[in-house]
Protein backbone atom coordinates (compact mmCIF):
# COMPACT_ATOMS: atom_id res chain seq x y z
CA UNK A 1 0.00 0.00 0.00
CA UNK A 2 2.74 2.47 0.94
CA UNK A 3 5.79 0.35 0.21
CA UNK A 4 5.18 -1.28 3.58
CA UNK A 5 5.71 -4.92 4.49
CA UNK A 6 2.97 -6.37 6.66
CA UNK A 7 3.99 -8.53 9.65
CA UNK A 8 3.74 -12.31 9.11
CA UNK A 9 2.30 -13.24 12.52
CA UNK A 10 1.74 -16.98 12.88
CA UNK A 11 3.75 -17.76 9.78
CA UNK A 12 7.35 -16.54 9.81
CA UNK A 13 7.59 -13.63 12.21
CA UNK A 14 10.08 -13.32 15.05
CA UNK A 15 7.35 -14.44 17.44
CA UNK A 16 7.20 -17.76 15.59
CA UNK A 17 10.85 -18.64 16.18
CA UNK A 18 10.63 -20.20 19.65
CA UNK A 19 7.50 -22.25 18.81
CA UNK A 20 9.33 -23.52 15.71
CA UNK A 21 12.40 -24.39 17.79
CA UNK A 22 10.19 -26.17 20.33
CA UNK A 23 8.67 -28.27 17.56
CA UNK A 24 12.17 -29.08 16.24
CA UNK A 25 13.15 -30.22 19.74
CA UNK A 26 10.11 -32.51 19.83
CA UNK A 27 8.42 -30.44 22.54
CA UNK A 28 5.82 -28.26 20.79
CA UNK A 29 4.43 -25.45 22.93
CA UNK A 30 1.37 -24.88 20.74
CA UNK A 31 0.40 -24.92 17.11
CA UNK A 32 3.58 -24.74 15.02
CA UNK A 33 3.92 -21.68 12.76
CA UNK A 34 2.65 -22.27 9.25
CA UNK A 35 5.67 -20.83 7.43
CA UNK A 36 8.66 -21.75 9.59
CA UNK A 37 9.92 -25.32 9.85
CA UNK A 38 13.30 -25.99 11.43
CA UNK A 39 15.45 -29.13 11.28
CA UNK A 40 15.05 -31.54 14.17
CA UNK A 41 17.86 -31.37 16.71
CA UNK A 42 18.44 -32.15 20.39
CA UNK A 43 19.54 -28.58 21.12
CA UNK A 44 19.28 -25.13 19.58
CA UNK A 45 21.24 -21.95 20.17
CA UNK A 46 19.39 -18.85 18.97
CA UNK A 47 21.74 -15.90 18.45
CA UNK A 48 19.79 -12.65 18.15
CA UNK A 49 21.74 -9.75 16.66
CA UNK A 50 19.98 -6.49 17.44
CA UNK A 51 19.54 -4.39 14.30
CA UNK A 52 20.73 -6.94 11.72
CA UNK A 53 18.04 -6.54 9.07
CA UNK A 54 17.92 -9.13 6.30
CA UNK A 55 18.31 -6.46 3.63
CA UNK A 56 21.30 -4.99 5.42
CA UNK A 57 22.98 -8.39 5.52
CA UNK A 58 22.32 -8.91 1.82
CA UNK A 59 23.55 -5.42 0.94
CA UNK A 60 26.75 -5.64 2.96
CA UNK A 61 27.45 -9.35 2.64
CA UNK A 62 31.13 -8.67 1.99
CA UNK A 63 31.52 -7.60 5.63
CA UNK A 64 29.88 -10.77 6.97
CA UNK A 65 30.95 -13.70 4.79
CA UNK A 66 29.92 -16.43 7.23
CA UNK A 67 26.40 -15.13 7.83
CA UNK A 68 26.00 -14.25 4.16
CA UNK A 69 26.88 -17.82 3.22
CA UNK A 70 23.75 -18.97 5.07
CA UNK A 71 21.43 -16.66 3.11
CA UNK A 72 21.22 -18.96 0.10
CA UNK A 73 19.36 -21.62 2.07
CA UNK A 74 17.09 -19.36 4.09
CA UNK A 75 14.08 -17.14 3.75
CA UNK A 76 13.71 -13.97 5.80
CA UNK A 77 11.08 -13.47 8.44
CA UNK A 78 9.47 -10.30 9.69
CA UNK A 79 9.53 -8.23 12.82
CA UNK A 80 6.26 -7.11 14.34
CA UNK A 81 4.86 -3.58 14.46
CA UNK A 82 6.44 -1.36 15.49
CA UNK A 83 9.80 -2.77 14.38
CA UNK A 84 11.59 -1.93 17.58
CA UNK A 85 13.62 -3.82 20.15
CA UNK A 86 11.30 -3.97 23.17
CA UNK A 87 8.34 -5.06 21.05
CA UNK A 88 10.35 -7.62 19.11
CA UNK A 89 12.15 -9.16 22.08
CA UNK A 90 8.82 -9.65 23.83
CA UNK A 91 7.29 -11.27 20.75
CA UNK A 92 10.33 -13.54 20.57
CA UNK A 93 10.07 -14.53 24.22
CA UNK A 94 6.30 -14.97 24.39
CA UNK A 95 5.39 -16.11 20.88
CA UNK A 96 2.67 -13.45 20.90
CA UNK A 97 2.03 -10.44 18.63
CA UNK A 98 2.28 -6.96 20.18
CA UNK A 99 -1.48 -6.54 20.53
CA UNK A 100 -1.49 -9.54 22.85
CA UNK A 101 1.70 -9.17 24.87
CA UNK A 102 1.23 -5.42 25.29
CA UNK A 103 4.71 -3.99 24.71
CA UNK A 104 3.59 -1.88 21.80
CA UNK A 105 6.57 0.38 21.31
CA UNK A 106 9.72 1.97 22.63
CA UNK A 107 7.49 4.32 24.60
CA UNK A 108 3.77 3.91 25.18
CA UNK A 109 1.19 5.44 27.47
CA UNK A 110 0.52 3.99 30.89
CA UNK A 111 -3.29 3.86 30.73
CA UNK A 112 -5.07 6.30 33.00
CA UNK A 113 -2.00 8.52 33.35
CA UNK A 114 -0.12 11.18 31.43
CA UNK A 115 3.07 9.13 31.69
CA UNK A 116 4.97 7.11 29.11
CA UNK A 117 6.55 3.75 29.85
CA UNK A 118 10.00 3.50 28.28
CA UNK A 119 10.08 -0.22 27.68
CA UNK A 120 13.88 -0.41 27.62
CA UNK A 121 14.49 1.62 30.76
CA UNK A 122 11.22 0.55 32.46
CA UNK A 123 9.60 2.25 35.45
CA UNK A 124 9.64 1.08 39.06
CA UNK A 125 5.95 1.94 39.37
CA UNK A 126 4.98 -0.48 36.56
CA UNK A 127 4.91 -4.17 37.46
CA UNK A 128 6.20 -6.14 34.43
CA UNK A 129 4.14 -9.14 35.52
CA UNK A 130 0.99 -7.05 35.24
CA UNK A 131 2.05 -5.26 32.07
CA UNK A 132 2.80 -8.60 30.39
CA UNK A 133 0.88 -11.31 32.31
CA UNK A 134 1.07 -14.16 29.78
CA UNK A 135 3.34 -17.17 30.10
CA UNK A 136 6.45 -16.89 28.00
CA UNK A 137 7.31 -19.55 25.46
CA UNK A 138 10.49 -20.06 27.50
CA UNK A 139 8.44 -20.96 30.58
CA UNK A 140 6.14 -23.26 28.61
CA UNK A 141 9.09 -25.07 27.05
CA UNK A 142 10.78 -25.46 30.41
CA UNK A 143 7.64 -27.02 31.87
CA UNK A 144 7.81 -29.63 29.14
CA UNK A 145 11.24 -30.67 30.40
CA UNK A 146 13.61 -28.63 28.24
CA UNK A 147 16.55 -26.66 29.57
CA UNK A 148 16.05 -23.01 28.60
CA UNK A 149 18.84 -20.49 29.12
CA UNK A 150 19.17 -16.77 28.43
CA UNK A 151 22.73 -15.48 27.98
CA UNK A 152 22.85 -11.70 28.19
CA UNK A 153 24.62 -8.82 29.91
CA UNK A 154 24.59 -8.83 33.68
CA UNK A 155 22.91 -5.43 33.81
CA UNK A 156 19.78 -6.83 32.15
CA UNK A 157 19.18 -9.50 34.79
CA UNK A 158 15.86 -8.78 36.50
CA UNK A 159 15.09 -5.70 34.38
CA UNK A 160 11.48 -4.91 33.61
CA UNK A 161 11.89 -5.93 29.98
CA UNK A 162 13.67 -9.16 30.89
CA UNK A 163 10.92 -10.12 33.34
CA UNK A 164 8.17 -9.22 30.88
CA UNK A 165 9.73 -10.90 27.86
CA UNK A 166 12.04 -13.70 28.99
CA UNK A 167 11.06 -14.91 32.43
CA UNK A 168 10.99 -18.63 32.96
CA UNK A 169 14.49 -19.25 31.63
CA UNK A 170 17.71 -19.62 33.58
CA UNK A 171 19.65 -16.36 33.26
CA UNK A 172 23.41 -16.37 32.72
CA UNK A 173 25.11 -12.98 32.91
CA UNK A 174 27.90 -12.56 30.37
CA UNK A 175 29.28 -9.17 29.32
CA UNK A 176 32.00 -10.17 26.86
CA UNK A 177 31.94 -12.18 23.65
CA UNK A 178 34.13 -14.93 25.05
CA UNK A 179 31.90 -15.26 28.10
CA UNK A 180 28.80 -15.40 25.96
CA UNK A 181 30.14 -18.08 23.65
CA UNK A 182 31.40 -20.21 26.54
CA UNK A 183 28.08 -19.88 28.36
CA UNK A 184 26.10 -20.83 25.25
CA UNK A 185 28.28 -23.87 24.60
CA UNK A 186 27.88 -25.04 28.20
CA UNK A 187 24.11 -24.56 28.20
CA UNK A 188 23.65 -26.32 24.86
CA UNK A 189 25.19 -29.51 26.26
CA UNK A 190 21.80 -30.23 27.85
CA UNK A 191 19.26 -32.30 25.94
CA UNK A 192 16.68 -31.01 24.98
CA UNK A 193 17.67 -27.38 25.26
CA UNK A 194 17.16 -23.89 23.91
CA UNK A 195 19.83 -21.28 24.57
CA UNK A 196 19.17 -17.66 23.68
CA UNK A 197 22.14 -15.36 23.12
CA UNK A 198 21.82 -11.58 22.57
CA UNK A 199 24.21 -9.00 21.10
CA UNK A 200 23.17 -5.34 20.96
CA UNK A 201 26.36 -3.68 19.73
CA UNK A 202 25.45 -3.54 16.04
CA UNK A 203 22.21 -1.72 16.80
CA UNK A 204 24.02 0.79 19.01
CA UNK A 205 26.60 1.43 16.29
CA UNK A 206 23.93 1.90 13.63
CA UNK A 207 22.04 4.38 15.77
CA UNK A 208 25.18 6.35 16.49
CA UNK A 209 26.94 6.31 13.12
CA UNK A 210 24.44 4.98 10.59
CA UNK A 211 24.31 1.76 8.62
CA UNK A 212 27.12 1.33 6.08
CA UNK A 213 29.32 3.70 8.08
CA UNK A 214 32.84 2.46 8.70
CA UNK A 215 32.14 1.74 12.40
CA UNK A 216 28.96 -0.15 11.49
CA UNK A 217 30.70 -2.28 8.87
CA UNK A 218 33.50 -3.07 11.29
CA UNK A 219 30.95 -4.06 13.92
CA UNK A 220 29.12 -6.24 11.41
CA UNK A 221 32.41 -8.04 10.74
CA UNK A 222 32.85 -8.57 14.47
CA UNK A 223 29.34 -10.01 14.77
CA UNK A 224 30.09 -12.31 11.85
CA UNK A 225 33.25 -13.53 13.54
CA UNK A 226 31.33 -14.05 16.79
CA UNK A 227 28.69 -16.13 15.02
CA UNK A 228 31.28 -18.21 13.19
CA UNK A 229 33.28 -18.79 16.35
CA UNK A 230 30.11 -19.81 18.16
CA UNK A 231 29.30 -22.30 15.40
CA UNK A 232 32.78 -23.78 15.55
CA UNK A 233 32.61 -24.15 19.33
CA UNK A 234 29.24 -25.91 19.33
CA UNK A 235 28.90 -29.66 18.78
CA UNK A 236 27.72 -30.56 15.28
CA UNK A 237 24.50 -31.97 16.75
CA UNK A 238 23.53 -28.52 18.05
CA UNK A 239 21.81 -26.21 15.60
CA UNK A 240 22.66 -22.51 15.47
CA UNK A 241 19.86 -20.14 14.44
CA UNK A 242 20.82 -16.50 13.82
CA UNK A 243 17.97 -13.97 13.88
CA UNK A 244 17.40 -10.25 14.43
CA UNK A 245 14.74 -8.07 16.00
CA UNK A 246 14.50 -5.48 13.20
CA UNK A 247 16.55 -3.72 10.55
CA UNK A 248 17.45 -0.05 10.30
CA UNK A 249 17.56 2.93 7.94
CA UNK A 250 19.53 6.15 8.01
CA UNK A 251 17.37 9.26 8.28
CA UNK A 252 18.82 12.28 6.53
CA UNK A 253 18.50 15.68 8.27
CA UNK A 254 16.42 17.17 5.46
CA UNK A 255 13.79 14.43 5.89
CA UNK A 256 13.23 14.99 9.61
CA UNK A 257 10.14 16.75 10.90
CA UNK A 258 10.30 18.35 14.36
CA UNK A 259 6.87 18.74 15.94
CA UNK A 260 8.31 21.59 17.98
CA UNK A 261 8.89 23.52 14.76
CA UNK A 262 5.48 22.63 13.33
CA UNK A 263 3.35 23.63 16.30
CA UNK A 264 0.09 22.70 14.59
CA UNK A 265 1.14 19.07 15.06
CA UNK A 266 0.65 19.57 18.80
CA UNK A 267 -2.99 20.59 18.40
CA UNK A 268 -5.27 18.02 20.02
CA UNK A 269 -2.33 15.82 21.09
CA UNK A 270 -2.14 15.29 24.84
CA UNK A 271 0.89 13.01 24.78
CA UNK A 272 3.47 12.10 22.14
CA UNK A 273 4.82 8.55 22.32
CA UNK A 274 6.39 5.83 20.24
CA UNK A 275 9.63 6.77 18.51
CA UNK A 276 10.82 8.75 15.51
CA UNK A 277 9.82 6.24 12.84
CA UNK A 278 6.55 5.13 14.47
CA UNK A 279 4.68 7.60 16.62
CA UNK A 280 1.83 6.93 19.04
CA UNK A 281 -0.33 10.06 19.40
CA UNK A 282 -2.55 10.13 22.48
CA UNK A 283 -5.26 12.64 21.73
CA UNK A 284 -7.49 14.92 23.71
CA UNK A 285 -11.11 13.85 23.86
CA UNK A 286 -12.87 14.22 20.52
CA UNK A 287 -9.70 15.31 18.68
CA UNK A 288 -8.82 12.14 16.77
CA UNK A 289 -10.27 13.12 13.40
CA UNK A 290 -8.69 16.57 13.54
CA UNK A 291 -5.31 15.11 14.51
CA UNK A 292 -5.44 12.62 11.63
CA UNK A 293 -6.33 15.42 9.22
CA UNK A 294 -3.60 17.78 10.46
CA UNK A 295 -0.82 15.20 10.50
CA UNK A 296 -1.86 13.89 7.08
CA UNK A 297 -1.82 17.42 5.69
CA UNK A 298 1.60 18.24 7.10
CA UNK A 299 3.34 14.95 6.35
CA UNK A 300 1.65 14.14 3.04
CA UNK A 301 3.28 11.16 1.36
CA UNK A 302 6.06 11.03 3.95
CA UNK A 303 4.00 8.94 6.37
CA UNK A 304 0.83 6.92 6.81
CA UNK A 305 -1.37 8.44 9.50
CA UNK A 306 -4.13 6.21 10.85
CA UNK A 307 -6.67 6.27 13.62
CA UNK A 308 -6.05 3.40 16.01
CA UNK A 309 -8.97 1.30 14.80
CA UNK A 310 -7.74 1.54 11.20
CA UNK A 311 -4.24 0.39 12.15
CA UNK A 312 -5.72 -2.52 14.08
CA UNK A 313 -7.91 -3.41 11.09
CA UNK A 314 -4.80 -3.67 8.94
CA UNK A 315 -3.46 -6.32 11.31
CA UNK A 316 -0.40 -4.32 12.28
CA UNK A 317 -0.48 -5.45 15.93
CA UNK A 318 -2.21 -8.80 15.57
CA UNK A 319 -5.25 -9.40 17.80
CA UNK A 320 -5.46 -6.57 20.33
CA UNK A 321 -6.60 -7.44 23.84
CA UNK A 322 -8.81 -4.94 25.72
CA UNK A 323 -6.14 -4.12 28.28
CA UNK A 324 -3.63 -3.34 25.55
CA UNK A 325 -5.92 -1.11 23.52
CA UNK A 326 -5.30 2.15 25.46
CA UNK A 327 -1.55 1.66 25.24
CA UNK A 328 -1.76 2.14 21.48
CA UNK A 329 -1.95 5.71 20.24
CA UNK A 330 -5.36 7.06 19.36
CA UNK A 331 -3.51 7.91 16.16
CA UNK A 332 -0.40 6.15 14.85
CA UNK A 333 2.11 7.59 12.39
CA UNK A 334 4.26 5.19 10.35
CA UNK A 335 7.01 6.91 8.37
CA UNK A 336 7.86 6.21 4.75
CA UNK A 337 11.30 6.20 3.09
CA UNK A 338 13.78 7.79 5.54
CA UNK A 339 11.37 10.27 7.16
CA UNK A 340 11.55 10.73 10.92
CA UNK A 341 9.18 12.64 13.21
CA UNK A 342 11.10 14.10 16.12
CA UNK A 343 10.46 16.19 19.17
CA UNK A 344 13.58 17.98 20.32
CA UNK A 345 11.68 18.91 23.48
CA UNK A 346 10.29 15.52 24.48
CA UNK A 347 12.92 13.20 22.98
CA UNK A 348 16.14 15.21 22.52
CA UNK A 349 18.31 12.08 22.33
CA UNK A 350 16.55 10.86 19.18
CA UNK A 351 17.72 13.95 17.32
CA UNK A 352 21.33 12.81 17.80
CA UNK A 353 20.78 9.43 16.14
CA UNK A 354 21.61 8.62 12.51
CA UNK A 355 20.12 5.14 12.12
CA UNK A 356 16.49 4.64 13.09
CA UNK A 357 13.80 1.94 12.95
CA UNK A 358 10.21 1.31 13.96
CA UNK A 359 8.19 1.58 10.76
CA UNK A 360 7.08 -1.01 8.20
CA UNK A 361 9.55 -0.56 5.34
CA UNK A 362 11.24 -3.78 4.19
CA UNK A 363 14.62 -2.51 5.42
CA UNK A 364 13.16 -2.33 8.93
CA UNK A 365 10.77 -5.28 8.85
CA UNK A 366 12.74 -8.09 7.19
CA UNK A 367 14.90 -10.15 9.53
CA UNK A 368 17.26 -13.06 8.79
CA UNK A 369 16.38 -16.59 9.87
CA UNK A 370 19.71 -18.36 9.31
CA UNK A 371 20.18 -22.01 10.30
CA UNK A 372 23.53 -23.79 10.50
Amino acid sequence: MEGFLEPAYGSHSLGDVVPAVATALGLPVGDPPTGLTLPEAPAYVVFLVDGLGARLLERYAHAAPYLASLLEHSQPGTAGVPSTTATSLTSFGTGLPPGSHGLVGYTSRVPGTDKLLNALMWDKDVDPLEWQPHDTSFALLRRLGATVTVVNKREFRGSGLTVAAHRGAEYVGADRVGERIAAAVAASAERASLTYLYDGDLDWTGHRYGVASSPWLQQLSMVDAEAEQLREALPTSVRLLVVADHGMIDSSPEHRVDVDDRTELRDGVALLGGEARFRHLYCQRGAVDDVVATWTSVLGDRATVLARHDAIARGWFGPVLPGVLPRLGDVVVACHDDTAVLSTRDFPYEATLVGLHGSLTPDEMLIPLLVD
